[in-house]
């Protein structure tokens, strides 16, 4: 099989979350000749499949998305997004590097493996799904928890997001932040301009709220994470009038946060400043997901011996950029890497991968396999 065609055919498929376009079909019929047992799991709009090989443990996961962001405007595209094209070395196309490469060598890496190892110890999975980019409501957490309601586990998963920075390897993910966002109305009261006795001002309030997150951090982060973040990301207010104080503001404000606090730790510190602050107000959250870390074992010793060999290259073991589905993954007691290509491109026009790095991708992958279940 080859990784790079099979690449191409992924991103043929313009599957914009929560769309699969068939790529799930096209991944399953290659896995289903390697012997593995498929399981489509539909939930609302999502798909998803479970494939696996193998009724003993310990189980090796790959775990990654078939959905891709939208192109944005097509006449900034140098091309098609989703008419690959080879050009200079580089594979372009939407979801050529987030994350369709990685699936592809992760495809090849067990086939390979498989010519090696025709009877490998433990079980080999899949867990791909459609709904990562989006609201990631129906995807991975879903297939998650119907494998934890039948008692179905997994050791150890490689999730393909794109980590490397500059070049492949460069940076593995073994964890990643929590996000916890809160929409805020703050009420106050609405007057004149002229006439500040009679007013209170929610903007005021608000900016009170905000000096004073800012003017003491959270924590100073530790050894696996950096200090957590605080960031306002949308304000609302006005009353439609330069000389009218409004009566209410919303906001969104957000928390990327590391394992010295939980959501609920988090949510009760901001809520008593709130209310130190005297503040009146209405709060809602919204969980994202809560931080997870994976130590130093078998998975990450794998991995860093795995590009070493393939790779030549020392890797950094990261905890940064933003969220992934290994956050539902993780909370199972599974310890959860992610390794793929350079991200320099995801999310942009003209949106590309080396090459090269498909098949370098597929060599690691299957030295990883080598290493845990040879």
């Amino acid at each position: 099989m080859d990784s790079v065609e099979l690449t191409r055919e992924l991103i043929r498929r313009p599957s914009v979350t929560p769309q699969d376009a068939g790529c799930q079909t096209l991944l399953g019929e290659h896995l289903e000749r390697l012997g593995f047992r498929l399981e489509p799991l539909r939930f609302g709009d999502t798909d998803n499949l479970w494939a696996r090989r193998g009724n003993s443990g310990p189980v090796l996961c790959f775990a990654g998305h078939t959905d891709v962001v939208p192109p944005g405007p097509l006449e900034q595209w140098s091309l098609d997004p989703f008419t690959p094209e080879i050009r200079d070395g580089l594979l372009y196309g939407r979801g050529a590097a987030d994350m369709k490469a990685s699936l592809a060598a992760m495809v090849g890496a067990v086939e390979d493996f498989l010519a090696a190892h025709p009877q490998p110890r433990g079980s080999i999975a899949f867990l791909i799904t459609s709904d990562e980019e989006g609201p990631a409501t129906d995807g991975t957490v879903k297939v998650m928890e119907t494998l934890a309601a039948r008692g179905e586990r997994i050791d150890w998963c490689v999730v393909g997001e794109p980590s490397s920075h500059r070049t492949l390897g460069d940076t593995v993910r073994v964890g990643r932040r929590g996000s916890l966002s809160g929409i805020i109305t703050v009420h106050g009261v609405q007057g004149h301009v002229a006439y500040p006795a009679l007013v209170r001002n929610p903007i005021h309030d608000f900016a009170r709220f905000t000096a004073s997150l800012a003017a003491q951090p959270l924590d100073e982060g530790n050894a696996f994470f950096p200090p957590t973040s605080f960031q306002t990301v949308w304000v609302e207010a006005g009353a439609g009038a330069p000389n009218v104080v409004p009566g209410t503001l919303r906001a969104r404000f957000n928390f990327r946060y590391s394992t010295q606090w939980t959501h609920a730790s988090l949510a009760a510190h901001v809520e008593s400043l709130l209310t130190q602050l005297g503040l009146d107000y209405t709060l809602e959250w919204r969980l994202a997901g809560e931080p997870f870390l994976t130590r130093e074992g078998p998975l990450t010793a794998a991995v860093q011996q795995a590009i070493a060999e393939t790779l030549g290259t020392a890797t950094e073991l990261s905890t940064g950029g933003g969220t992934s589905d290994g956050r539902f993954i993780a909370p199972h007691g599974v310890d959860v890497i992610e390794l793929g290509p350079v991200n320099a491109s995801i999310h942009k026009i003209d949106e590309h991968v080396r090459v090269e790095d498909i098949e370098r991708l597929r060599r690691t992958y299957a030295a990883i396999l080598t290493r845990l279940l040879g």
